[in-house]
Parts: C-alpha cells; sequence; structure tokens
C-alpha cells in the first residue's frame, strides 16, 4: 500500500504478523493502559461490543504456553470488522504511544537525520530533516520538551543563531495518526566577539578552532582552568594533552584542575577532531609558582602615560619600574596578599529561637563573590557551639604571616560591653556569653598569625542582653594597622531581613553584594555600601551601617596575592582548605539486570552535598525501572520524604538548581560536620520485565568517604587551646577606643537615620534575647512597595571579560529519547 487512507482502512486482522506480535506484546504489560483498558474502551463501541465473558477467555490467554490476552483481544474485535483507524482511535484515547508507534503506516522513512554542530553566533544555521513516502507528511520541531514556535517545516533556520538557542533539538514527523522521531541534534553556539574581537570562521561545516586556550601562572593550590573552543559539523570532539601524552579523561572543551601542584607545571595543549579532520591548539605554558615573582608588568598613571614594559623588584616591597629608554624610575609600592581565606557562617535553623531565612542566600551570594577575588572559602551553614568553635579553629590554620583573612557571620547574636557575640543554633534560651562565640577573641588569635588584613563582617544584631551580666575582663589587643570591622547595624540596634515569601538576601548583603568586586580600598567600600543602605526606605530609622577600623594602608580585597615561598605553613594552609572542598568522584553503578545508573555529587555549601542519580542504561526486555538512594547514617537525619525529588528545589536545594544535570532525582545532605564516620548509603533499583508482572528489586552498597567539611571532623571536643579558651576573656579592639592603646589607629563610621514609627516591610532579622521587636513582626505600611527592593538580589554578578562557552552535558542522548517522547501528549487525527 502507498496511501495511508488505504492502510487505515484495513481490518486489524490483515496486518502483518510481525506488526501484531509487538502490538501484543506492548498491550499485555499489566498497567493502566494494557489490553483491558483497551478492551474497556471498545466495549462502549456499539459495533465491537466486547462482554466481559469475552474478556475473562481472553485473560485465560497466559496459561497457555504462547497465549497472549493481547492477541486475542484484536482478533476478537478483527473478526467484529475493526479497522486500523479505529484501532489507532482506541489507542490515542488511552494515550499509549508506545502503542501507536507499532502501527505506522508503510512509506514514512525519515531520509535527512538532523547532524550536531557546533557554530558562532551571528550567522545563518539550518537543521534539516526530511522525510518521503506520503504527500500528508507535517513536521514539528522541538528543543528538548517544548515545541518551537513555527518549527513546522522539514529545515529550522536561526537566522542568526544567539547563543540562547544552543540546545537539544529533534523533529516530529507526522502522518495521519502514527508519527516518527528524528535523532536528536545537539547545537553548541560560541560568542567569543566580545573577548577575542571578531573571529573569521567557515560557516560550511569544516572544523575551525576559535577559543584557543591561554598560558597561566598560577600559584599552588590554585584552580587551572584551560578553555578551548572549536565550531564544526558535527560537534567536535576534545581530548587533552600535557607535555605530549594525553591526560585521562579530559575530553572536554574545559580542562579543570581545582588544586595544582608543582607537578601540574607544563605545556598544554588539545587535540580537536571531527570525522576524518585533526587540528591542534596552540602549545601554552602552565607555569605554577611557589617563591616571589621576580618580575612583573605594571601601569604607573601618575608617571607614565603608557605601559611600562618591565618592573623589577626592590628590597623595600615596592618596584623600580623601566621605562621605554631603560632609565629607572623611582620605586612604586605596591600592595600584596601572601594568600586571602574566608570562614563565612550562616545560622538560621535555631533549635530555641526564631528561624531565619537570609543567611543561606547572603552566605551563598558572598562565597561566589569571594571566589571571584581568589579567596579559599569555607562556607558553613547551621552550626552549634562546638561546630562553631572548630571551624573557627580550622579557619585560624588557613592564617599566616601577610594572609589576607574574612569572617563574615550571618545569624542571631549580641553586644555586651564592646564585644560582639554569635549565637550557635543550639544555644539555650536565654543564652549567655558562655554558649556564644566572641569575635573581638577571635581577632586576637588572627592578630597572632601576623595576618595581613583581618576583615569582619557581621550580619547580626547588636542588642544589650539582659540575660548575660558578665562583665569581660577586657585585655588590651595588640596594635595594628590592619583591622576592619563592617557592622550590619550600629550599636543597640537590630539587623533584618527582608519580608518574602521566597528567599532574598538580608539588608546589608543585598547593597554590600553589589560593591564587593569594586578595586577600592575596604573601608572606602563599605562607606559607599553605607551611603546606599541610607537611601532604602524600608530601613531608614532602624539599621544603618557601622563601620569600625585601624587600616592604615590602602588595602583592598581585590589586591593581587604573592606568596612568600612554598614554607610548611603554606603547603599546610593550601592541603587543608583542598580537603574540605573534596567532592566525591562520580560513578557509574552496573546491577546484574544490565542497568547502569550514573551516581554524581555537588556542593551547595562547604557542609551541603547534592547527589544525583540517572539511568544511563537499561536493557530492551526491561519495560521500567526506577532508582533511588536510601538507608544514610543516622547522623545526617535526612528526611526520606525530600530524597529522590525531580527538581533540586524539591529538597531544598533552591541556590544549585541551574548548575546541576537535568533528568536526574535529586538529595540534599547537609550538616556533613556532624559526619563521624564515612558516608555510606543505599543504591535501590526497581524493575520490570515485560515477561514478568511482579517488579524486581537490586541494591548496591556505596561508600563516598567523608565528603567537603566532613573530613575536618568539626564535630570533635573542642580543643584545650582553642577559641573556647580566648571566648571566656573577650576582648573589644573598639568599645572604648579613647581608653584603648592605639586608640588613635580608630575611626568609627555611622549613619543614624532619623527615627520613623511607621512599620516596614522587613522581618526582625537578628535580634538578642530582651530586645523589644523580639516578639513582634514589623510588617509593610501602605506607603512601601516589597518588590524593587529584592527582584534582583539572586543575580550574580559576572565578569565582562568572561568567555561564553556552551555547557558541558553529560545527557546520555538515548535515555533524553525516552523521557522526551514519554512526556509528549499525543495528537489525533483531523
Amino acid at each position: 500500500m502507498s496511501d495511508s487512507s488505504d492502510f487505515y482502512s484495513l481490518n486489524v486482522n490483515t496486518l502483518k504478523e510481525p506488526i501484531l506480535k509487538k502490538l501484543s506484546e506492548v498491550l499485555d504489560k499489566t498497567n493502566n493502559k494494557g489490553w483491558r483498558k483497551l478492551g474497556e474502551i471498545v466495549a462502549s463501541d456499539r459495533r465491537f461490543k466486547v462482554s466481559g465473558e469475552e474478556m475473562d477467555r481472553c485473560s485465560l490467554k497466559v496459561l497457555e504456553l504462547e497465549g497472549s490476552p493481547s492477541r486475542s483481544l484484536l482478533r476478537l474485535i478483527g473478526d467484529r470488522g475493526c479497522s486500523v483507524k479505529d484501532l489507532v482511535e482506541f489507542l490515542q484515547t488511552m494515550g499509549h504511544a508506545e502503542a501507536l508507534q507499532c502501527i505506522k503506516p508503510p512509506g514514512i522513512k525519515i531520509i535527512i537525520q538532523p547532524q550536531s554542530q557546533a557554530v558562532m553566533s551571528g550567522h545563518t544555521v539550518r537543521l534539516s530533516c526530511h522525510a518521503v513516502g506520503h504527500p500528508n507528511i507535517q513536521y514539528q520541531w522541538f528543543k528538548m520538551k517544548e515545541e518551537v514556535p513555527n518549527g513546522n517545516s522539514p529545515e529550522l533556520v536561526f537566522s542568526p543563531v544567539h547563543v540562547q538557542d544552543a540546545g537539544f533539538y529533534i523533529c516530529r514527523v507526522n502522518c495521519g495518526g502514527s508519527f516518527e522521531f528524528s535523532q536528536w541534534a545537539q547545537l553548541e553556539v560560541f560568542d567569543v566577539a566580545a573577548t577575542y574581537g571578531s573571529v573569521c570562521h567557515s560557516i560550511d561545516g569544516r572544523l575551525k578552532i576559535v577559543i584557543q586556550p591561554q598560558p597561566q601562572r598560577l600559584l599552588i593550590g590554585d584552580t587551572l582552568d584551560l578553555v578551548c573552543g572549536a565550531v564544526g559539523k558535527p560537534i567536535p570532539q576534545y581530548q587533552w594533552y600535557k607535555n605530549g601524552l594525553p591526560i585521562k579523561d579530559a575530553t572536554k572543551k574545559r580542562c579543570l584542575i581545582p588544586y595544582v601542584t608543582l607537578e601540574h607545571e607544563g605545556k598544554y595543549r588539545c587535540e580537536v577532531f571531527s570525522n576524518e579532520e585533526y587540528l591542534w591548539t596552540q602549545d601554552v605554558h602552565i607555569q605554577i609558582e611557589h617563591l616571589c615573582l621576580k618580575k612583573r608588568t605594571i601601569l604607573d598613571a601618575y608617571t607614565f602615560p603608557q605601559r611600562l614594559s618591565e618592573a623589577m623588584e626592590c628590597s623595600e616591597g615596592g618596584f623600580y619600574s623601566i621605562n621605554s629608554t631603560n632609565s629607572l624610575v623611582k620605586p612604586i609600592y605596591t600592595i600584596l596578599a601572601t594568600d586571602k581565606v574566608a570562614l563565612l557562617i550562616g545560622n538560621m535553623s535555631y533549635q530555641n529561637h526564631p528561624k531565619l531565612k537570609a543567611p543561606m542566600v547572603d552566605v551563598y551570594d558572598l562565597t561566589n563573590l569571594l571566589r571571584q577575588l581568589n579567596f579559599k572559602v569555607v562556607s558553613l551553614l547551621d552550626l552549634t557551639e562546638s561546630e562553631m568553635r572548630n571551624a573557627v579553629d580550622e579557619f585560624l590554620l588557613l592564617l599566616d604571616k601577610g594572609v589576607y583573612g574574612l569572617l563574615y557571620y550571618a545569624g542571631h547574636g549580641y553586644e555586651n560591653y564592646g564585644n560582639s557575640f554569635m549565637v550557635p543554633v543550639d544555644a539555650p534560651n536565654p543564652y549567655r556569653s558562655a554558649n556564644c562565640l566572641c569575635v573581638q577573641s577571635i581577632l586576637k588569635l588572627m592578630q597572632e598569625k601576623e595576618t595581613g588584613l583581618n576583615v569582619f563582617l557581621l550580619d547580626m544584631c547588636r542588642k544589650r542582653n539582659i540575660h548575660d551580666d558578665i562583665i569581660p575582663n577586657v585585655e588590651a589587643l595588640r596594635v595594628t594597622a590592619n583591622i576592619v570591622f563592617g557592622y550590619a547595624t550600629c550599636q543597640d540596634a537590630e539587623a533584618f531581613e527582608l519580608n518574602s515569601s521566597g528567599f532574598t538576601n538580608g539588608v546589608f548583603i543585598k547593597f554590600l553584594k553589589k560593591r564587593l568586586l569594586e578595586d577600592e580600598k575596604i573601608t572606602v567600600l563599605l562607606d559607599r555600601v553605607a551611603e546606599d543602605m541610607g537611601k532604602f526606605d524600608p530601613t531608614k530609622g532602624k539599621q544603618a551601617l557601622e563601620i569600625r577600623s585601624s587600616l592604615s594602608e590602602k588595602r583592598a580585597l581585590t589586591d593581587p596575592i604573592q606568596p612568600t615561598g612554598c614554607s610548611d605553613e603554606t603547603m599546610a594552609r593550601n592541603l587543608q582548605w583542598a580537603k574540605a572542598h573534596e567532592l566525591p568522584e562520580s560513578m557509574c553503578l552496573s546491577f546484574d539486570c544490565g542497568v547502569q545508573i550514573k551516581l554524581g555529587f555537588a556542593a551547595e555549601f562547604s557542609n551541603v552535598l547534592v547527589i544525583y542519580t540517572s539511568i544511563v542504561k537499561k536493557p530492551e526486555d526491561m519495560s521500567s525501572c526506577q532508582a533511588y538512594v536510601t538507608n544514610f547514617t543516622p547522623e545526617l537525619d535526612v528526611d526520606p520524604k525530600e530524597m529522590n525529588k525531580g527538581t533540586p528545589e524539591e529538597t531544598g536545594s533552591y541556590l544549585l538548581s541551574k548548575s546541576l544535570p537535568q533528568h536526574c532525582l535529586y538529595t540534599r545532605l547537609s550538616s556533613l560536620q556532624k559526619l563521624k564516620e564515612q558516608l555510606m548509603f543505599t543504591v535501590c533499583l526497581q524493575g520490570k520485565f515485560t515477561s514478568v508482572e511482579d517488579l524486581v528489586d537490586w541494591s548496591i552498597e556505596v561508600n563516598i568517604g567523608k565528603p567537603l567539611i566532613a573530613k575536618l571532623d568539626l564535630h570533635r571536643t573542642v580543643r584545650r587551646n582553642s577559641c573556647l579558651q580566648t571566648c571566656l576573656m573577650p576582648h573589644s579592639p573598639s568599645h572604648s577606643p579613647c581608653h584603648s592603646p592605639g586608640a588613635e589607629h580608630y575611626y568609627q563610621h555611622c549613619y543614624p537615620q532619623q527615627y520613623q514609627s511607621s512599620y516596614l516591610g522587613v522581618y526582625d532579622h537578628i535580634h538578642g534575647l530582651g530586645s523589644p521587636c523580639a516578639s513582634n513582626s514589623l510588617e509593610f505600611g501602605a506607603h512601601c512597595n516589597l518588590t524593587p527592593y529584592h527582584q534582583d538580589d539572586m543575580s550574580f554578578p559576572v565578569s565582562p571579560t568572561r568567555v561564553n562557552i556552551p555547557i558541558e552535558t553529560t545527557d546520555d542522548i538515548n535515555e533524553l529519547q525516552t523521557s522526551f517522547i514519554d512526556s509528549l501528549q499525543l495528537f489525533k487525527n483531523p
């Protein structure tokens, strides 16, 4: 038959035996779309009414050696004149896509499949799909599961193509009630003109490298990030080499080594290939340094308008520059850090006090920004007293002479006699100084490390704690010119978080994150934040940033890093930081039944791990299967209701969702610091074969060791010479500057606003016990509008020189196609 109308007019019994056999196998599956459902629908049609007794006779066919209830039912309705068209309508009513795929009119054949390709933005790109066999063929293109608007022709044209057009595409070819899907085609789109300028390239599908890796000079512990990009059809493949030898598993556009040592130094290049074409990138030299730099290029805008060619280090810590006439000019003083480390703590889930929302978003945003400034960041959520003290101890191990140390805390807190106290999540009600950590005591310990800069950003209340009447024994701190305190609010005042149904920043971080990347002295930067906060109507008269500083140099968070040498302290610091951020390697689990499951891991915070699972292979005779993780150690207290979810958001991972692969099940593990033993869990698999009605279970035990911060054993008993000892003797560099040694080095900026009695659109963020607002929610007045104040709080600054590189995907095409087809709705014959 060459015409689809003739095919659909055929009697069901005249279909070829292979079609009937395959259709019967599909309908024999015991589910809500099986042969019994078909019988119910047919029974409602007067032409082919099937009785209950006839259905029972069909069901008895399972007792025969090769009996099939579906085959018996099809033969029965065929004898009563049921045509292929009638059967298609019944299957469409059931919504049975798999069964409909078994019934195809002859002649539908896709002769041109769409091809994956990598292209540059700004050019015209075509994806083609052509089928033959019938004059009434229709096309519909999809991007993932969404229909492409106006994508109903054999060619999908992008003129011009943009970065947002990148993704997976598939075409559905319709003819009557049946359809065929093309193969998947991936479209990669590069946009590098903003960084590399105009890039000429061929548009005929030939292989061409458009992004070359760049030479880098790194320090031990830094991240090596090499990027290569190529256009071509089909999508090019990559293999990275070091010193002429291939690097294992380095087969992506990006070669990423998170923690480099001296052994990573050498020449790197990438082989790019597609079909029979092979190209090599340029060789780049990666230099790993652990000694002072001897030469450096600088720009003295006050001495010469042009860039000076070279600078030589002088013994005073500055640089002698050499101009174009090779004559020495005066030394230029350059401020450097030997390293930068940060400890960020956000406490939200208090056991005996009001819970908070903003600290999680605040810590996440600040982590991303500080990493752009080359800080080694440890970010932690919801710590008990002992965990906080041990975290501070580990933070102190990261400090050394000349290191920039930054401590950020968001949570409940208070201030007594000029000393600030951070409240752990397990603090009793009421709490006292013995239950909390004194910030000024931590400063004293940091001073002993001879740090180059000490920055404290305290996003907490500074109200007096009426339950704590202990007068601290104040011991004078060393006189240093490197201390900066940024208090989110003034003394004896509260800090606030926005009243919102979603996750937003607190008021302090809302404005700080817009300024943090500015290349300014840290006190100047905080001055600008204070001015921004002063213009924020909802908190006028309630919250104003206060800055206290003894900084006498123009030190900034953007200062470059130059280590003093590869000392034991430096190596220990880098190893300690790397240890706290080591993720388990992704793994592929193979079950005896032939199913393969991919297990991946991602870090949302230093103590929060996300596990994602996906099925990458299953045997053809398995009709369905599902994998999930379970049986975690009780120490983590994982709620089974929040495990194995279809989206990261359902697990509580709202901030990491855009970075995780799709088509997975997700489980979020928080409080990794509580792990005392290695993390073990079970991966379970449930599957059903076409020949077996019952579900079959398999399981594999997995041990991933101690991930992330769990390696540091923060659950241990607090060491005797730790923060606990100094917290019993709190010290303050600024509570009474006129009576403290070195008081002339301190200055105080406070931006008070006239108190307003109108209600605000905020919650009391972090209040001390006994505060007037402790039991009072502040709501919006009619004059306030919440939306303008937080609508962009989840956006992160992006470097303007960042190259737009297509995201690496690990999606398995077969699994992608299966999940896609199952999700589509069927369309009836017009």
